[in-house]
């Protein structure tokens, strides 16, 4: 994947210079970076995070700002990051371990991979994708992140009554992946609570470096109603995933 050069995010020291927050005796503190080649199957989310609570899900976190934001504000949600650059996932890392964060993991991971073969049915509570690589080429299009067979994973793994979250700051963009998403992730157009798409702040760096340079942001939220199995199977018939 392509990588946006990311030039806004100040790293942040923990509060008056304070150590991350003390663990119970006899407990270690968690790797927060899952290791490359140890995953080769289903991520067991008990296992990884050692609780049962909700996921959710941050494809492209860059140096974490949103992820980890999210992860002090909400300690009873684990908190899953995927990011291609090693150099912006580390820093996110970093960040996670000065805090003392113990519900983040991050992952340096092709994000379409991670959906497709990594995500159980139905294992996360929300998705947040926030100004994805645009790939603005023609030739080089086949390469965005929504494409008709990740929209309908995007619906597979994401549990009733979870939400997906998208921004982008390219109109063309935005059009394609609203056509998608109802009709290959079988998910409706809905209003996420926690994350109102006429919120003026910018959620990640790039919202805010984007609404800095006076650029639009399109938003959309999408919630997924109950499925049964058979409705899960529907979305990822050969049929759901044609792009015509």
């Amino acid at each position: 994947m392509a990588e946006r050069e990311d030039d806004t995010t100040i790293p942040v020291p923990p509060p008056d210079g304070a150590a991350p927050a003390p663990l119970a005796p006899g407990r270690e503190r968690p790797a927060l970076e899952i290791a490359p080649g140890r995953v080769t199957g289903p991520l067991d989310f008990r296992a990884l995070f050692g609780n049962d609570s909700a996921v959710e899900l941050e494809i492209g976190i860059g140096k974490g700002r949103f992820l980890l934001a999210q992860a002090e504000a909400r300690p009873g949600v684990n908190f899953l990051g995927i990011e291609w650059s090693l150099k912006y996932l580390r820093v996110a890392r970093d960040r996670a371990e000065r805090r003392g964060l113990a519900n983040v993991r991050f992952y340096r991971a092709d994000a379409r991979h991670v959906l497709a073969d990594l995500l159980p049915d139905a294992s996360v509570s929300r998705v947040h994708v926030y100004c994805p690589d645009p790939w603005p080429k023609k030739r080089h299009r086949k390469r965005r992140l929504f494409t008709a067979a990740t929209a309908a994973h995007l619906g597979r793994v994401l549990a009733a009554g979870g939400y997906l979250d998208v921004s982008t700051d390219v109109l063309e963009y935005f059009e394609e992946i609203r056509a998608l998403i109802p009709s290959h992730a079988g998910l409706v157009e809905a209003v996420d609570p926690l994350f109102p798409i006429d919120g003026p702040e910018g959620r990640t760096s790039y919202e805010l470096k984007y609404l800095a340079l006076g650029r639009t942001l399109h938003r959309a939220s999408y919630a997924q109603p109950a499925l049964d199995v058979q409705g899960i199977s529907r979305m990822m018939s050969p049929d759901s995933m044609r792009t015509g």
